[in-house]
């Protein structure tokens, strides 16, 4: 049976109007050894809204020619020109400045994918257009008990999330990742249970964590068959309520 908990803190779901801006880059630097902070600007980053801690904006990635021909928004919905549509990946916004209309998102570097290829490449004054975020799902800062749980790929969203949590809070984070420079990527919380561990150790450890009957929450990320077997441990082994664990896949094996 399902330990309900308290729906006083349920998340509160946003909307935002659909948008494309075009954003020049205007700065770059390498953080914990595997990620391009880009720090991006625009006149078009003008009313942007991110309030949720895992956003996703869609990133659309110039093809050979350079250039991004973006969809016109109708009252029919979203309509693409001619030609091929340009590659998109979903990233989160990891802070914006609204005083400066300056957007900044960490990139994962790995030995495969466009958006990584991209970041690589990047200088000052290069374009790139976004899409979104539609909206946002805010929630509650003040969970007693919060676990996150992600690969490398949704480090970015547990720093932004850690930014706004109290230190009087219970956080236990475990990372599935080999590389030993990512731990520096969170090294700066230092009132945070972190834990760098591989799969099989990952999901161990995660039977074993003592989880609390109420005001807890559970946030997991990565690879799309790992996060649902984890979901689903913890929904159904450990009888959590479904409201407060969310689940997402970062990516799928192919």
């Amino acid at each position: 049976m399902t330990v309900q908990q308290n729906k006083e803190k349920l998340p509160n779901r946003l909307k935002n109007e659909l948008k494309f801006r075009e954003l020049i880059v205007k700065e770059k630097q390498r953080v914990a050894g595997c990620f391009d902070r880009i720090v991006f600007t625009s006149e078009q980053l003008s009313g942007f809204n991110s309030q949720g801690f895992d956003d996703h904006i869609k990133l659309f990635f110039p093809a050979e020619s350079g250039e991004v021909q973006l969809p016109q928004i109708t009252d029919e919905g979203i309509v693409w020109g001619d030609g091929p549509r340009p590659q998109a990946r979903d990233y989160t916004p990891l802070a914006f400045n609204a005083d400066s209309n300056e957007l900044t998102i960490d990139f994962y570097i790995h030995d495969a994918g466009v958006a990584s290829a991209w970041a690589e490449g990047a200088m000052p004054g290069d374009t790139l257009m976004i899409g979104g975020p539609r909206g946002s799902l805010v929630y509650p800062t003040d969970y007693a008990f919060q676990l996150y749980v992600c690969d490398e790929t949704g480090l970015p969203a547990v720093r932004r999330r850690l930014l706004t949590l109290p230190e009087n809070v219970t956080v236990q984070v475990l990372v599935n990742s080999h590389h030993s420079e990512v731990h520096q990527y969170l090294s700066d919380f230092t009132h945070v249970a972190l834990e760098y561990l591989d799969e099989t150790a990952l999901a161990e450890r995660l039977k074993a964590l003592s989880i609390p009957a109420e005001d807890y929450f559970v946030w997991i990320t990565g690879e799309g068959e790992a996060v649902k077997r984890m979901s689903d441990e913890l929904k159904t082994s450990r009888n959590l309520d479904s409201d407060y664990v969310r689940a997402v896949a970062y990516w799928h094996r192919k």
